[in-house]
């Protein structure tokens, strides 16, 4: 049955990735998929949904030492501040491109869920030796392991370990959780349209990141305060 999964998969055959940080995102991804996945089933995740959330929040403090006129967003200028401040080893087109990728409402400003999006990316971006001293000052020691079970979601999701995830791997990954339960092929359906956010049918990290900050309530909050 796999096989007849890969075939219907049209979206896949020749995917190319849109932008050169989208090519970084399923290379390292990749490279991250070779060592497999711990989490067993979707439900795992969900279980741990307020263990996460606890912890995404203590991001805050790091956001704010980035919004230097504590407008609530933090704007090109101030994360390039910041980087460089960190001593982060990004070109300044990388930068851009990390900002364009997590300002998804193009507002010209990230958001604090647009922010965690962003703190991620640079986690799975950035899995050198040589980052390990700007991930520490950044605060990311704390965080890794939250980080690492977000990756270790996705590698779970991917079941064929391209660096993406299309509905066929979703309802396959949702099946393996709920046998039997005749819903849970829309709940697939339904986590897969809230992930696949350009309604490509394909889904990549970030997509994915920016669907799991709602999830555990990230989103929620945010619009609380606006």
């Amino acid at each position: 049955m796999g096989a007849t999964l890969g075939k219907s998969d049209s979206p896949k055959k020749g995917w190319m990735p849109e932008t050169k940080l989208e090519a970084k995102m399923v290379e390292a991804m990749q490279r991250r998929e070779s060592h497999g996945s711990s989490v067993k089933s979707f439900n795992t995740i969900i279980l741990k949904f307020p263990k996460i959330d606890e912890s995404l929040r203590k991001c805050k403090a790091i956001f704010e030492q980035f919004d230097e006129d504590s407008n609530g967003t933090i704007d090109q200028e101030e994360l390039k501040k910041s980087f460089s401040k960190l001593e982060m080893s990004f070109t300044e087109e990388e930068i851009n491109d990390l900002f364009e990728a997590c300002d998804i409402n193009e507002d010209l400003g990230m958001k604090f869920n647009e922010f965690i999006v962003l703190l991620c990316l640079v986690y799975l971006l950035k899995d050198d030796p040589a980052a390990v001293h700007a991930k520490s000052q950044i605060g990311m020691p704390h965080l890794e392991a939250t980080f690492e079970t977000l990756v270790d979601t996705f590698v779970f999701l991917d079941k064929n370990k391209d660096g993406y995830v299309s509905k066929n791997e979703m309802v396959q990954a949702i099946n393996e959780t709920t046998t039997g339960e005749r819903s849970s092929g829309r709940i697939a359906m339904k986590r897969f349209e809230e992930m696949d956010w350009d309604k490509n049918g394909m889904v990549n990290f970030k997509e994915f990141l920016f669907a799991f900050t709602s999830w555990v309530g990230i989103e929620d909050e945010e619009n609380e305060e606006a």
